[in-house]
């Protein structure tokens, strides 16, 4: 009773949807967000099925926000699925409602190694109780992508973008690059005399919004990072928060005075809460580059321009912080069978193979994302080389240098995002200063008072 009354909060706190149906007899129902992927998967999905001829695999795809709703309400109605995609921001909420199977606990997933995977992503998916509970599928990190004319158009020479640096006094020279690549409606330039900040036409840096639902995962939290700051006492698992270091004041006090100066997009140019996303941006001209995550590549890589010509893309490393390093947050994504399942050890047997060389090769061909099997990665890397004439080390160096640090996994996660979203767009709306984020520090380690 308690677990449902838990769920049913939850399901307030995210949106109303419908819920999908739980695997039955030889059918696993398996579900998924990103449309790009299900390609893929269900290339996954035949050669699975060819190799357990009583078994099939359903796959069901919904959008971001749809896929969150349904599936909180399939956990209500007990129609969820056997298998689905979990995520590391939501995925510590769902072991504390306690809607998971451990994978230990199932003959054909309890031999998963941590040592199969790319160093320290495996970890991220085991519970406070040291159990697993989320099989790795791919990993990301965080990089630049730019429009290569507009750095041809400002007399900006792309290697240079691969020595930029920051720091919160003056923001170094990659504040120095975007305020030369923003331009206003006169055509002056951010570093020009006459430069209006109220009038731009080209920012040079695109917005994702203020970050308070990912940790500033594809807004700030390379240059957090960078910095030294860490968001939580321990990870996995913290309990106490560090929103009130001035590392992180400062560094999110200079992240979004960007928007004042006119280099960043502001609330407006990304339409709001119904945020025009990064790569739109550049397309359409609103910004010259942005900061985005691995498993954008496709999307970039399909940009053109009003003519249906091909945009020049280019992809550059995060800037080097005051630590002398760049940095970029280390996230993944992983399956999950769930408690509903009616049919544990055959949701096993297809998520040991979601996991296994085979399917991550075929993942890693596509090109879509970077697989979590090291194998998997390098032909990911071959395919952008080869198919799209892209260099994606910004992305893969972070793992060879040991450059990254995870997303902050949590108890209280939907609590955490509720009290961390109004605060972070009081900061991007310029209606708060950074120093509004020790009293929230102090409403997050409360919920942890609480609990204890």
């Amino acid at each position: 009773m308690l677990r449902r009354l838990l769920l049913t909060a939850l399901l307030l706190t995210t949106a109303c949807g419908g819920g999908g149906s739980g695997g039955a007899g030889g059918t696993i129902e398996y579900w998924l967000w990103d449309s790009a992927q299900q390609p893929g998967y269900q290339k996954c999905a035949d050669a699975f099925q060819q190799q357990n001829p009583g078994l099939r695999i359903h796959i069901s795809q919904y959008g971001w926000d749809e896929y969150w709703s349904k599936l909180t309400a399939s956990f209500i109605a007990d129609t969820a699925p056997d298998v689905f995609t979990d995520q590391l921001a939501k995925f510590p909420q769902f072991v504390d409602l306690q809607v998971l199977r451990p994978l230990d606990d199932l003959g054909p997933t309890s031999d998963i190694k941590d040592s199969d995977y790319q160093e320290g992503l495996a970890a991220l998916w085991k519970g406070k109780d040291g159990k697993r509970y989320g099989a790795p599928k791919d990993w990301d990190t965080i990089a630049i992508f730019y429009d290569a004319a507009a750095l041809r158009a400002a007399g900006i020479d792309p290697a240079t973008l691969d020595e930029l640096t920051w720091n919160p006094r003056d923001g170094g020279t990659f504040e120095k690059t975007i305020a030369r690549l923003t331009i206003d409606r006169n055509g002056v330039r951010g570093d020009e005399p006459g430069f209006d900040r109220t009038k731009v036409k080209t920012y040079g840096l695109a917005a994702n919004g203020s970050g308070g639902d990912n940790w500033g995962q594809t807004q700030w939290s390379a240059f957090t990072g960078s910095a030294g700051w860490q968001a939580t006492d321990q990870n996995p698992w913290g309990t106490r928060f560090n929103l009130d270091d001035p590392v992180v004041q400062d560094t999110l006090g200079w992240y979004f005075g960007l928007v004042s100066k006119g280099y960043m997009a502001n609330f407006a140019a990304i339409g709001g809460n119904n945020a025009i996303t990064a790569d739109t941006q550049i397309q359409s001209g609103i910004a010259a580059m942005g900061l985005s995550g691995s498993w954008t590549i496709s999307s970039f890589t399909r940009l053109t321009d009003a003519s249906g010509k091909r945009l020049d893309i280019g992809v550059a490393p995060t800037p080097i912080g005051p630590t002398g390093k760049r940095a970029s947050m280390f996230n993944g994504l992983a399956d999950s069978i769930t408690t509903f399942s009616r049919q544990p050890e055959n949701a096993a047997k297809w998520v040991k193979f979601l996991s296994g060389e085979q399917c991550q090769n075929i993942i890693g061909r596509t090109g879509v994302v970077f697989p979590a099997r090291p194998a998997g990665t390098e032909l990911a890397i071959e395919y952008n080389r080869n198919e799209r004439n892209l260099d994606v080390s910004a992305f893969t160096d972070h793992i060879r240098d040991g450059t990254t640090f995870p997303l902050p996994v949590t108890s209280n996660a939907a609590d955490i995002t509720a009290l961390m979203r109004p605060a972070l767009d009081a900061l991007f709306l310029g209606e708060a200063p950074a120093s509004s984020l020790t009293p929230l520090n102090q409403q997050l380690n409360a919920l942890f008072e609480v609990a204890g």
